[in-house]
């Protein structure tokens, strides 16, 4: 069994197998017509069942040809100029290499002693990150699993700052439209999904700021400490970026924490053309980044990003094995220290080889060709007397649905949309996003990919309108 553990006697068998394992994925990705084969849970579920995981094939070869039945074959690619769901990226090429490299070194990111370079590149991407922000001289962040880790990070630290011991009197200010993370992480902060207050949006899908005034100011009359405010760069349905200058004005104001959840318009960051729309986060307290949506980088990417580098030791616990206190004063880097997380991968290095080969430029107009794609899918549907659209975008999300042209019930018109969903989703030729906006059924494309074009936009809209009327037609012969 030792053959296979990866070390200096088996460096040959290591390059043999991990460039079958890549040229298995290279030819999927040439051969795949769609982003997705139709499969169903309970065709899936027998095959993988099927496999005694007690009785190895002893083969990476053998194993590669399982998978493909088991993953490879029916695996939603996100590389399809057809995927338009949700906020998956195809990654780009250097990140990938930079995977390759990590998985095989295995650095583990919480101490000096197990990662050194690592540790320095991670602490480098930090800084270069909240530069872009303007965060300041005395900022700082950790890389994290991802968007709701942030969150909760931040939202963490907001508890701490508030200088209060009455959970009881926190409150969180949230537009509607605001990540599901935002109630998680109250409740896992012991505040309870009920101290968020829900801030209304405007015909934009924005914070209302008059709206959030009204509430601090009640919150403030009736005892209460305003914890923090969240406001959203990029919702998820509909990437919009809520009015920052005028919600950090109000932060101030009432001595509430300011955190942006930016992990879809981070991409911004790095936009030639765009880069305004961001105006106002660097009066933050805190931001959370998914380098693993708007920039291109495979999934776990993400980083949460504070103004004062000192409030990070609300995360921070000493255990004598690993970051004793002394390591402080000995200014020794461990990035444990700022951490949620104690075994962490080595996620910077996907980032880092992508601006050292693309830059950041490279990536940023990636991002904008998504969002000029956005706004010609816009005008497509505007144009379009069969679907109704809800708002322009800011960002690279449409947000839609059928209407048919003739007179039928509110009820048939969600059943149809929701129907036409699931048959596109089935057939394999296109997988789209679904959500409701004011009680009602849409659809929604994310697009992320610079692939996709205005003429698949409008190839999946035929296909969108060809089920929904199937639909609605044997629904009427039925009844």
């Amino acid at each position: 069994m030792r053959a296979h553990l990866l070390n200096d006697t088996t460096a040959e068998s290591y390059r043999r197998s991990a460039t079958e394992g890549v040229e298995r994925v290279a030819r999927k990705l040439v051969t795949t017509r769609g982003p997705f084969t139709g499969v169903t849970p309970a065709e899936l579920a027998p095959v993988v069942d099927a496999v005694d995981l007690d009785r190895p094939l002893g083969d990476v070869s053998a194993a590669l040809d399982e998978l493909e039945d088991v993953y490879l074959r029916d695996a939603v690619y996100f590389h399809h100029p057809r995927y338009l769901a949700h906020l998956n990226c195809p990654v780009v090429i250097p990140a990938v290499v930079g995977e390759a490299v990590l998985s095989a070194v295995n650095s583990s990111l919480d101490t000096w002693d197990q990662s050194a370079g690592g540790t320095l590149i991670e602490r480098r991407l930090i800084d270069w990150t909240t530069g872009r922000i303007g965060l300041g001289p005395s900022a700082d962040g950790v890389f994290t699993s991802g968007g709701t880790q942030s969150n909760l990070q931040a939202l963490l630290l907001a508890r701490e700052e508030a200088g209060t011991t009455d959970l009881s009197r926190l409150r969180v200010f949230s537009s509607e439209c605001s990540h599901f993370s935002v109630q998680k992480s109250a409740t896992l902060l012991g505040l309870g999904a009920d101290a968020v207050i829900s801030i209304p949006v405007d015909r934009d899908r924005r914070m209302q700021s008059v709206v959030l005034a009204a509430e601090l100011e009640t919150c403030r009359a009736e005892g209460l400490v305003p914890m923090a405010i969240v406001a959203t760069a990029g919702t998820t349905d509909f990437g919009s970026i809520d009015p920052l200058p005028e919600i950090a004005a109000l932060a101030a104001e009432y001595g509430a924490w300011m955190h942006v959840d930016a992990a879809y318009g981070c991409g911004l960051l790095a936009s030639p053309t765009r880069r305004h729309l961001l105006d106002g986060i660097e009066l933050a307290d805190s931001v959370t980044v998914d380098y693993h949506k708007s920039f291109f980088q495979p999934v776990s990417s993400s980083a949460v990003l504070v103004r004062d580098g000192a409030t990070l030791r609300h995360a921070t616990y000493h255990a004598d094995y690993l970051n004793p206190r002394r390591t402080v004063t000995e200014q020794i880097p461990n990035q444990v220290d700022k951490s949620l997380q104690t075994t962490r991968r080595f996620d910077a290095l996907k980032l880092w080889m992508t601006l050292r080969v693309m830059g950041a430029d490279g990536i940023g107009e990636l991002f904008d060709e998504v969002c000029d794609l956005a706004r010609a899918g816009f005008e497509l549907l505007a144009a379009d007397p069969r679907y109704d659209v809800v708002v322009e975008p800011q960002l690279s999300t449409l947000v839609y649905r059928y209407i048919p042209e003739t007179v039928t019930s509110p009820a048939d018109i969600d059943r149809a949309n929701l129907h036409a969903r699931k048959a596109l989703f089935a057939s394999g030729e296109a997988v789209v996003a679904g959500t409701k906006v004011d009680g009602k059924q849409y659809l929604k494309f994310t697009l992320l990919n610079p692939e996709t074009t205005v003429a698949d936009i409008a190839a999946v809209l035929d296909l969108i309108a060809g089920h929904a009327e199937q639909y609605l037609g044997e629904n009427l012969v039925h009844a």
